[in-house]
């Protein structure tokens, strides 16, 4: 499962800073400060003890993401950004590869990167 979920931040370490990068655990954030002059985290996937999390930061940032949330990957959202996963699930996969180019293009037309 984490490297189905990695599988989709890769897609963006071109444009992204890459934070971490290890097994277990991947988390990509703007290249540009922010106004309190830090990065802004961007997403991540990170394995726990029983399932494995991606976490995607501008659903907190521009709610109207969330309307791409389809009901099946809403029921394994947990808070406002973060999705964890027990088994794998490649439609839920794609859904969520596509909700993070959503996310990726909001904060690029925001001037975020």
């Amino acid at each position: 499962m984490f490297a189905a979920l990695r599988d989709i931040l890769s897609a963006y370490k071109a444009e992204l800073a890459v934070k971490i990068d290890r097994p277990g655990s991947c988390y990509l954030e703007t290249r540009a400060p922010s106004l309190n002059g830090r990065r802004l985290f961007f997403a991540g996937a990170k394995i726990k003890k029983h399932y494995v999390s991606f976490y995607l930061t501008p659903l907190y940032m521009f709610p109207d993401l969330a309307y791409r949330i389809s009901p099946s990957l809403g029921v394994i959202m947990q808070g406002q950004s973060c999705f964890n996963f027990t088994a794998f699930d490649q439609d839920s996969f794609d859904q969520l590869g596509r909700l993070t180019e959503a996310a990726f293009q909001k904060i690029k037309n925001e001037r975020l990167l």
